[in-house]
């Protein structure tokens, strides 16, 4: 005798106080699908790690970022790979929306409107996964954003416009001829709203319309700030008084290898302040620096207010960071075209509903494993093509190791970088040099071991790692006869 089992359902239906309801049961009862979570990505442009309060430097004021590095987790050691050409920020911006390293980003340029028609750029993918995308602010890449974001507001150019009053200055306590709030040099204000005021009043508007939405959103926030021309309202630059601002312990007049390493008295960023460098000049940038930080902070703050006031912040991941660092009177530089930490590190916090609060991890990670990150968070299985690393494992301490055994930094054809197991090995091809530090005795990177007879066999170790991580990279500098050169 055969028996064929059916899967039966039972239903009836009652009143309850008036309200006719259908009851039944099932063997297969189906589950309620879990939410998907928000993402937002706030990218701030030229900001150096060091430049948040909660992280150790008591002169900057950024309560808003405080708060971000107190409810999630820091990722102390993050770096960007370096840049193809003195916009480095075109480079970071291409990685972060690409998923590929320095030189196959570079590749990619000219394809970028093909990727993004084939859905291969970060928006298209959070798109796919159905999330509604939004973007304000800073692009840079050469693809319009309206081919990976759904919406798409004050697209900002690599940088406001500079006059050539902000250039070369201050030449003594006496030249005032350029004010960061003065508005007759447009710049940030152009358009008659400071730019950072803008893009808030932006991502308010669209938060505020996506509270009354069920669809998960992807925010892609990108402040100007606080790349040069450094402008905030007065107040802000009052809460800086000069004698306040100290200067650097790396500074100096004039760095030895600006030439050779392409960041010489040509180059746009380091034209900004006077050659041989003065301290007061260096004090008067950095006052401006700080200004317009605390300034975006403010307007962080108030992007944060309106996600907690939307409802939506308990499941909504936050990152924050900047496409890399700056000198600003570092090592006798201001720019940030150089393989200095301050210059390749920028901050980076993460804040999530399942994530630590107040935890840092010094892991070596790179900047654009946000991106990865972001595809992980979304449920989104990672493309091949995307060689960064999702942040998670650090982050909830799953992981402890970097994914990463070295991290590389390049710049043009004018300098290499090698950063592992607590040195850095800085090679400038164009002057037959190559610095080596021992970045747990020196973390500011001031004193050069590299000629010292005890260190050659750890430069050549560095060296050949170096090699090893070109050929990775497809970085086709030739760095051989130097390598030959040096440890011989």
């Amino acid at each position: 005798m055969r028996f064929l089992f059916k899967t039966i359902i039972f239903s009836a239906i009652i009143t309850i106080g008036g309200l006719t309801v259908l009851t039944g049961c099932s063997n297969s009862p189906k589950k309620d699908k879990k939410e998907k979570p928000n993402i937002i990505f706030i990218f701030a442009d030229d900001q150096c790690y060091n430049t948040i309060n909660a992280l150790g430097n008591k002169e900057v004021i950024t309560p808003n970022l405080d708060k971000l590095v107190a409810d999630g987790v820091t990722f102390t050691h993050t770096f960007n790979m370096g840049g193809w050409n003195g916009a480095v920020c075109v480079a970071s911006r291409t990685m972060m929306n690409t998923g590929r390293f320095l030189w196959r980003a570079k590749a990619q340029v000219p394809h970028l409107d093909s990727l993004a028609a084939n859905n291969m750029m970060w928006g298209n993918l959070m798109q796919k996964a159905g999330y509604d995308t939004y973007m304000t602010g800073k692009w840079h890449i050469d693809t319009k954003p309206q081919n990976c974001y759904n919406h798409v507001v004050h697209e900002r150019p690599g940088m406001p416009n500079q006059t050539p009053q902000g250039y070369n200055r201050p030449l003594s306590p006496s030249d005032t001829t350029w004010r960061p709030w003065d508005k007759k040099f447009g710049g940030y204000w152009k358009g008659g709203k400071h730019w950072s005021e803008v893009l808030k009043e932006d991502a308010v508007a669209f938060i505020d319309s996506a509270s009354k939405k069920d669809k998960p959103f992807f925010m892609y926030l990108a402040f100007n700030a606080p790349h040069d021309p450094r402008q905030s309202p007065k107040k802000f630059v009052d809460m800086y008084p000069l004698e306040n601002i100290s200067v650097p312990k790396t500074f100096l007049p004039e760095y030895p290898y600006k030439e050779e390493m392409g960041a010489g008295k040509g180059l746009r960023d380091e034209k900004l302040a006077p050659f041989p460098r003065t301290e007061y000049a260096v004090k008067v940038n950095r006052q401006e620096y700080y200004a317009i930080i605390t300034h975006m902070d403010y307007q962080i703050g108030q992007i944060l207010d309106a996600l907690k006031k939307s409802g939506k912040l308990d499941n909504t991941y936050i990152f924050f960071g900047a496409d890399h660092g700056l000198a600003c009177g570092n090592h006798g530089l201001m720019g940030k075209q150089n393989m200095f930490d301050h210059s390749m590190r920028p901050p980076m916090i993460v804040i999530g509903p399942d994530l630590p609060k107040n935890k840092k991890i010094d892991a070596d990670v790179y900047l654009q494993d946000i991106m990865a990150t972001a595809l992980d968070i979304a449920g989104i299985d990672k493309p091949s093509y995307v060689e960064f690393h999702s942040l998670l494992p650090l982050a909830k301490g799953l992981q402890t190791k970097s994914n990463y055994n070295a991290i590389y930094g390049a710049y043009i054809n004018f300098q290499r970088m090698i950063r592992k197991d607590g040195y850095k090995l800085i090679v400038y091809p164009r002057a037959d040099k190559v610095l080596l530090f021992d970045l747990n005795k020196d973390p500011l990177e001031m004193n050069d071991i590299s000629e010292k007879p005890e260190n050659a066999t750890k430069v050549k170790e560095l060296f050949a790692d170096l090699l090893q991580l070109q050929k990775e990279m497809n970085d086709t500098l030739d760095l051989k006869p130097l390598y030959n050169k040096i440890v011989q």
